[in-house]
C-alpha cells in the first residue's frame, strides 16, 4: 500500500513527502518535458489523430462568415448535437476549452487551500426560482450570489484530491493551481487499482478523485464495478472526475449510469477520435446540479465560433471516425504481434496507443526513432511504468513505418 500526499504540513500546499510514503513527482515532470517534434516528424508521442480531421471540418471552418466572427458564439445547436451524440439531455452537458478546462473546473469548484473556510450560499426553496440577487463576497474570497432559501456549503471547504497513478499530469496541475493538496495513490500489480491504498487515502477532506478509463498511459479500462466502488468511497460533497478521453477506441462509457451516481463527472474530448486537438474542445457530463456548479466557475465563452463550426461538422461525419477507429484497432494488432516477435511485453490497450515494456532497450528505441524523425513517448518515470515507452497507434501506414524502424533498431542491438 503506497500513498504519496503532497502538502502534508498544516496550512501548506505543493509537493512534500510524508514519512513512510513515496515522494510525489511534479505533474510537469511527467507530461511536458518532451522534445518538440519537427513539423515533418511522424508524431506518435501525443496520442493525436494521426490522419488529421475530417475534410468536413475544414470546409465548415472556411464557411464561417465575417458577421459570425463579429458576434459572441451561440452554443445552443452545438450543445444539442453533443448531447444527442452522447444520448443525454442538454442540461447535463457543459462544453469546455479542451477537456483540460473541465478538469480545472472540477478543481476550482471542489477544492480550497488548506485553512480556507468554505463559502456559504443560500439554496432556493424547492420549486421556486427567485430572481438573481446582488453579488456578495463569500467567506472564501470568491463571489457568490445571495438568494432566498437555506444556507448550503459550497464545495464544503474540501482540500485534498486523489490521483490514481499512473495518471495524466493535468490533474495535479489543476489541483495545485487552486492551492489544493495532491494525494497520489500508487498502482497495484499490473497497473491495477490498489483498493487498500485507495481506501486508506480517502479522508474527510477529500474533495475530488481523478482517474481515467481507459487509462493514460496504461490503456486499461476500469470495470463498472471498479468505478462505482470508487464513487462510493468518497465523502459527501466530493466529486469523481472520470476522464474518458479515449473511450471511443475501447471500453464502455459510464454516462448511462450517471442517474444513479450524482458524484461522478464524466470528461470527454474531441481531440483524439475526431482529430480536433488543435481546436481545443471537450465536454463534461454530469447530473444537472453538478453541471450548474461547474458552469459557474468557467467563463461564458470558452469556445470560439470556429471551434463551434468544427465540432458540429466533426460530429456529422461519423463514417470518418469509424474508419479511423478501425485503423487504430488494426494498428494495435500489428504492434502487439511485433512486440511478441521481439520478446517485449506490452499492455493490451482500449485506447489509441500501446504501452511497451522495453526495459533496457527503452533508450535505444527513443534515440533511434528520433534519429529517424519518429517520436514516441518515454513513460519510464511514471509509477508502474519503469522501462516503458508509449506508442500512438493511428493510421496503419504510420504504424508499419514505426514498427519497421523499431525492428531495425532492435536488430542492430542483437
Amino acid at each position: 500500500m503506497t500513498t504519496a500526499r503532497a502538502g502534508d504540513r498544516a496550512g501548506t500546499s505543493g509537493s512534500m513527502e510524508r514519512p513512510g510514503t513515496v515522494a510525489p513527482a511534479g505533474a510537469n515532470q511527467y507530461e511536458y518535458d518532451r522534445a518538440d517534434a519537427p513539423a515533418d516528424a511522424l508524431r506518435l508521442h501525443l496520442n493525436e489523430h494521426t490522419g488529421g480531421c475530417s475534410a468536413a471540418v475544414t470546409e465548415a471552418v472556411a464557411r464561417v462568415t465575417r458577421e459570425t466572427v463579429a458576434k459572441y458564439p451561440d452554443y445552443t445547436a452545438v450543445t444539442r448535437a453533443v448531447a444527442d451524440h452522447l444520448d443525454v439531455p442538454t442540461s447535463r452537458v457543459l462544453l469546455t476549452n479542451g477537456l483540460d478546462e473541465g478538469i480545472f473546473a472540477v478543481a476550482i469548484a471542489q477544492l480550497r487551500p488548506p485553512g480556507v473556510a468554505a463559502g456559504l450560499v443560500r439554496q432556493p426553496a424547492r420549486g421556486t426560482s427567485p430572481a438573481p440577487a446582488p453579488v456578495s463576497a463569500s467567506g472564501t474570497g470568491r463571489k457568490s450570489r445571495i438568494v432566498a432559501g437555506s444556507l448550503q456549503p459550497v464545495a464544503c471547504g474540501l482540500n485534498e484530491a486523489l490521483i490514481l497513478e499512473p495518471a495524466f499530469g493535468m490533474y495535479a496541475d489543476a489541483v495545485e493551481a487552486v492551492g489544493g493538496t495532491v494525494v497520489r495513490v500508487m498502482p497495484g500489480a499490473g497497473l491495477s487499482l490498489d483498493r487498500e491504498a485507495i481506501a486508506a487515502a480517502v479522508t474527510p477532506l477529500t474533495g475530488a478523485l481523478f482517474v481515467a478509463s481507459p487509462g493514460n498511459p496504461s490503456g486499461i479500462s476500469l470495470t463498472l464495478a471498479e468505478i462505482t466502488w470508487l464513487a462510493s468511497l468518497l465523502p459527501a460533497g466530493a466529486l469523481l472526475l472520470l476522464d474518458e478521453a479515449y473511450v471511443e477506441f475501447g471500453g464502455e462509457s459510464f454516462i448511462p449510469h450517471l442517474d444513479r451516481w450524482s458524484n461522478v463527472v464524466v470528461g470527454r474530448t474531441f481531440a483524439k477520435a475526431y482529430g480536433l486537438a488543435g481546436m481545443r474542445v471537450g465536454a463534461v457530463v454530469a447530473r444537472e446540479d453538478v453541471i450548474t456548479r461547474l458552469r459557474r466557475v468557467l467563463p461564458p465563452y470558452s469556445l470560439n465560433v470556429f471551434v463551434v463550426a468544427a465540432l458540429e461538422a466533426a460530429l456529422g461525419d461519423r463514417a470518418y471516425m469509424d474508419d479511423y477507429r478501425a485503423q487504430v484497432a488494426e494498428s494495435k494488432r500489428l504492434l502487439y504481434d511485433a512486440c511478441e516477435r521481439w520478446g517485449l511485453p506490452c499492455v493490451r490497450s482500449d485506447a489509441n496507443f500501446v504501452l511497451v515494456r522495453a526495459g533496457d532497450k527503452r533508450q535505444a528505441l527513443l534515440d533511434g526513432l528520433q534519429a529517424r524523425n519518429i517520436y514516441i513517448r518515454d513513460r519510464d518515470r511514471q509509477p508502474g511504468c519503469e522501462g516503458c515507452v508509449r506508442v500512438t497507434t493511428g493510421l496503419v501506414t504510420h504504424t508499419t513505418t514505426c514498427i519497421a524502424a523499431m525492428e531495425e533498431i532492435l536488430c542492430a542491438r542483437a
